[in-house]
């Protein structure tokens, strides 16, 4: 990006995080509702699943965390619905900046809120006595993938607040996503599940994700999930980026 856009991006996030630290209830939120899912698979069901010798709460952890991701984009999809109807982007379209930094604010705004909420669940996890064998890097890895993957939902959270009619369509793009964690290796061994239901789940891209990131939090070797889930992140990232830029030009051509 030129210094230009860069500068324009910047002034356009730094005014929609001030939105958010206003109104900090949006991470709060974001955040809630997987601590309760945590809390409540760990306390109530927990005990029911065999998970070996690793602690329940280090075994569902990475689930809880795309969970996290996938409830927060939705605040993404409708913040920038609400800047549509309310008519602040043709007025951005008016002035003299770069037209790409009005969504860029938007991504980057949901990467700071969803960073936030992720700390919040991984500190809560801690108290609930989750341990880990990761090291420095093990640690930046899943950083890195975590990242990656909350820039691939956002970008698919933009095209549904471009494409959206109500504020409810807007967000309600998530509950798939949110959904989709319980139908994987998330919160049991895809092994117990019923034949097709395996299939599906062994093939999805959560996953391969939550393998990916279990393993690196325990300090384990990865095997080929963390390939298999760069892949899907980075599938979904380009294929929603182009598909988010593209449907915007149209909308503002």
């Amino acid at each position: 990006m030129t210094t230009h856009v860069v500068g324009d991006t910047a002034a356009l996030t730094g005014r929609s995080l001030r939105h958010i630290t206003r109104s900090p209830d949006t991470i709060i939120t974001t955040a809630v509702t997987p601590i309760a899912i945590m809390l409540l698979f760990v306390f109530v069901l927990g005990g029911a699943i065999d998970t070996g010798s690793e602690s329940y709460v280090g075994y569902l952890l990475p689930g809880i965390l795309l969970i996290t991701i996938a409830s927060g984009v939705a605040y993404t999809s409708v913040r920038l619905f609400n800047d549509l109807q309310g008519g602040i982007v043709e007025r951005f379209q008016s002035m003299p900046i770069a037209r790409s930094s009005v969504l860029w604010s938007h991504v980057l705004t949901s990467l700071v809120a969803n960073v936030t909420a992720l700390v919040i669940v991984v500190g809560v996890a801690l108290l609930m006595g989750f341990r880990s064998g990761a090291n420095v890097f093990e640690w930046l890895a899943v950083a890195g993938i975590l990242i990656l993957f909350t820039l691939a939902l956002t970008w698919l959270a933009v095209i549904a607040g471009l494409s959206a009619n109500s504020v409810d369509g807007a967000g309600a793009f998530a509950y798939p996503l949110i959904f989709l964690p319980f139908v994987s290796s998330a919160f049991v061994p895809t092994e117990s599940m019923p034949g097709p239901v395996q299939a599906f789940a062994d093939n999805q891209p959560v996953t391969s994700i939550v393998n990916a990131i279990r393993d690196l939090l325990a300090g384990q070797p990865v095997d080929s999930d963390i390939w298999i889930a760069l892949a899907w992140c980075t599938g979904i990232l380009v294929v929603s980026y182009a598909a988010a830029v593209a449907i915007y030009r149209r909308k503002f051509a």
